[in-house]
């Protein structure tokens, strides 16, 4: 018994040995993609991603402010932890992780905890917004240690929000 030749369905002029392992589509090797369970198409993906991004319109909104009213306050205190000597540094860099764990949490509190990646960045531009007035008063002053000081709240703070929101583990 001779097998026929099957063709990708995006590419018709492709052969093929592979099929999507959700809808059983042929697909050639640059239409697959690689999951825990076997290849699946573009189209399969598309949809089980849609239905784990559950966040609403108002979500972006709650969260934005939300990151932006707990960024602009911490960004308050580091520009008052900034006067001091050295050891501003060392407090920044705790109380910014500690930071971006507060405003993740309470992001995730407002937002019922809906999740999608846009709602994660709207949250990270929020909190880097509520940052930028002192960063802009810091570069009308010319204030280097302010502005080393916001650099680095930002640079800690940031990421530790956004992973801790997004629940991606980066050790397991």
């Amino acid at each position: 018994m001779t097998d026929t030749p099957q063709f990708c369905y995006v590419h018709p002029t492709r052969e093929t040995g592979l099929r999507c392992n959700h809808c059983e589509r042929p697909i050639c090797a640059s239409c697959a993609i690689r999951t825990p369970t076997g290849y699946r198409c573009k189209e399969c993906v598309k949809g089980q991603q849609k239905k784990f991004d559950t966040a609403e319109w108002f979500d972006y909104l709650f969260g934005f402010s939300v990151a932006g009213i707990l960024s602009l306050i911490a960004s308050i205190i580091v520009v008052l932890i900034s006067s001091f000597s050295l050891i501003m540094f060392f407090l920044i860099f705790i109380g910014a992780s500690t930071v971006g764990v507060i405003i993740a949490e309470s992001a995730r509190f407002v937002t019922r905890r809906h999740r999608s990646r846009r709602l994660y960045l709207t949250v990270m531009a929020g909190m880097i917004l509520g940052a930028a007035p002192f960063i802009i008063l810091g570069l009308f002053n010319m204030d280097i240690w302010a502005l080393i000081a916001q650099a680095i709240y930002l640079f800690v703070a940031t990421p530790v929000m956004y992973y801790r929101l997004s629940g991606l583990q980066l050790f397991k």
